[in-house]
């Protein structure tokens, strides 16, 4: 063992060592040891910092960006909702169908663009359900790793023992190869994860730090607008067809006010904004405010022709995604003051709705239109998310006063949601035929959803979370040095020499566990490279079917379940998850010895040797 390699090795338990004990936190160790491994002299510091410009790293951060699309867009807000609904509100059912739909999908795509995908699904449960995202998180990783097992194409490592085999002159893996070995897995993985989603309680608040915010059932309440709500559609013998708000002047003659407009739209149904100028169509949904109580609702819908919808939630709030409310103040100077609701003219200056006003203590709504208005009256304010984030630019005639928790799953472009669902779909295409690279897949991905407007380069850069992008690429110098230093080879010699008279099956298990324990420290797809041919040299020395020796390695390389740094998959969920490294150790390390002795138990019995 040269000198050379005890440094490294040091430099890496002690990078193990602050891991488990979580000082400093992660990113910072991998900037430490990007830092400090050129001074050993065995990789220059281009080499050390040569991960930024890796494609691996490159895809990750763009994947992050098509993730955030989906979300602006909706798609993902949807699919947490058929998740939930599906699940009952039982984590339990939860836990079995994300883990199901992210190995089904990560069979197809990239594993780690899955995860990245889905972690602003698996946010959105854990606050709507009330969740810790630490029980979730893991099991999604999990379902991730999982994917990788599914087909030949669904993640790098099985691709480079495929390879291999090729270029040794076996025939290669098909596509389902691997199939037969990953579904087993998959099954007692998620009945792992139920057991195992017990040890994973960190304390997560969903919360923003901070005074909490209010949630919309409370100003609800507090303003007294429960039954005041109506959706009421407009039919085709309405004699509303073809009027203007103006012309209608619903508030003067009915005493209510149109909160938002549901129109129907080529892709989507779609939400805007009432104005005068608006002009009503036949199939229009129209969320009104009553705040008279003497108005005869039923003989308003009689008299103008209108449908009755049903509601499912308090005062729209099942519309939440779409309908927003907000807290403003009237302050000193503002041209507001002595005004009436109807005079100050708030829904043509801002596009949004008054249906409370607070003096003092006293919510006021019978005489919420008469009302003249003063220094220090607080209005509620309601419709869609796009007007009410406008608030926050300031003005003088209201000043914000505050926003609800429900604003962190609005969704800014919900009728470009079929829009991105084609920018996902071309990333698809793209990289299960290979007709370019993943990066330039995932790339032209990111730009299709510019061109679309699913989202700007601001919400881009920030969807991108940097302390996995840091942590990743600070660990990649230490598999470069390895193999600088001999250390890998020095391995794949013991491992040679142990071949001899012993077991095949007791080989596979060497295999298996020599090519986890790599991955604790080196990318999947770089052990799979590193030990492909040191596992078909050993069947070759046997005088064994290669296929055996080819497919542990790919399942072991997919097992990165031990450490966060062990795929790419397990370091996208450790701030969303707030783990620690001992939370990846207690969890993968159990279930990398089940995996252990299922491969070695299946792989005889399916690919003799």
């Amino acid at each position: 063992m040269s000198f050379d390699l005890i440094i490294v090795l040091l430099l890496l338990a002690a990078a193990v060592a602050m891991f488990a004990l979580n000082r400093p936190r992660m990113d910072a160790v991998a900037l430490l040891m990007m830092t400090a491994l050129p001074f050993t002299g065995v990789i220059t510091m281009n080499e050390a910092l040569a991960g930024f410009s890796d494609p691996n790293i490159v895809l990750i951060a763009a994947l992050f960006v098509v993730g955030e699309g989906l979300m602006r867009t909706g798609v993902t807000h949807r699919l947490g909702d058929w998740l939930v609904s599906r699940s009952a509100r039982s984590e339990t059912r939860l836990i079995v169908l994300m883990m199901i739909v992210v190995a089904g999908i990560g069979s197809v795509m990239s594993s780690t663009a899955v995860v990245a995908i889905f972690i602003p699904v698996v946010l959105r449960i854990a606050r709507s359900t009330s969740t810790a995202p630490s029980r979730l998180m893991m099991p999604l990783s999990f379902a991730g790793l999982f994917s990788g097992m599914m087909t030949l194409i669904a993640t790098p490592p099985n691709l480079v023992v495929n390879g291999e085999l090729v270029r040794r002159g076996y025939e290669g893996f098909h596509l389902f190869s691997i199939t037969p070995f990953g579904l087993p897995l998959l099954a007692i993985g998620i009945a792992y994860m139920l057991i195992a989603r017990r040890w994973l309680t960190t304390p997560v608040s969903i919360e923003r730090p901070g005074r909490p915010r209010p949630h919309l059932s409370e100003w609800i309440e507090e303003y007294g607008l429960a039954e005041r709500e109506y959706r009421l559609r407009i039919t085709s013998r309405s004699s509303l067809i073809g009027k203007t708000l103006q012309d209608l002047d619903l508030r003067g003659s009915s005493g209510m006010s149109i909160v938002a407009i549901e129109r129907s739209g080529r892709f989507a149904n779609r939400f805007i904004r009432p104005e005068a100028s608006t002009q009503l169509q036949a199939g229009d949904v129209l969320f009104l405010d009553l705040f008279v109580p003497s108005t005869d609702i039923d003989e308003f819908r009689r008299r103008f022709g209108l449908e009755k919808l049903p509601l499912s939630g308090t005062y729209f709030s099942d519309r939440s995604q779409e309908i927003g409310m907000a807290e403003v103040m009237i302050p000193s100077g503002s041209p507001l003051i002595g005004k009436t609701i109807i005079e100050a003219r708030i829904r043509s200056q801002y596009g949004l709705t008054v249906i409370g006003l607070r003096r003092g203590s006293e919510a006021r709504g019978k005489s919420l239109l008469h009302d003249k208005l003063q220094l220090g009256d607080t209005l509620l304010l309601v419709g869609r998310w796009k007007q009410i984030r406008r608030l926050q630019m300031g003005g003088k005639e209201v000043i914000l006063l505050d926003l609800p928790a429900e604003i962190d799953d609005a969704i800014p472009a919900p009728t470009r949601a079929p829009h991105a669902l084609l920018s996902l779909a071309v990333v698809i295409v793209l990289m299960v035929t290979g007709a370019v690279p993943n990066v330039q897949a995932a790339l032209i991905g990111c730009l299709m959803l510019g061109m679309f407007r699913c989202l700007d380069l601001d919400s881009a850069y920030r969807s991108i979370h940097w302390q996995s992008i840091v942590l990743i690429v600070g660990m990649l110098p230490f598999s470069l040095a390895l193999q600088k230093t001999g250390g890998v080879d020095l391995a794949a010699d013991a491992l040679l020499g142990m071949a001899g008279d012993t077991h095949p099956r007791i080989v596979l298990a060497a295999i298996f566990i020599i090519t986890a324990a790599l991955g604790l420290f080196v990318s999947n797809t770089a052990t799979a490279v590193l030990m492909a041919p040191v596992a078909l040299a050993v069947a070759e020395a046997m005088q064994a079917s290669p296929y055996p020796f080819a497919m542990i390695v790919g399942l072991a390389a997919s097992c990165a379940f031990m450490t966060p740094v062990s795929s790419p998959v397990n370091t996208l969920v450790v701030g969303p998850g707030n783990y620690e490294f001992s939370d990846f150790v207690k969890v993968g390390v159990p279930f990398a010895l089940i995996a252990l002795v299922i491969s070695v138990t299946l792989i005889p019995w399916l690919l003799p040797f």
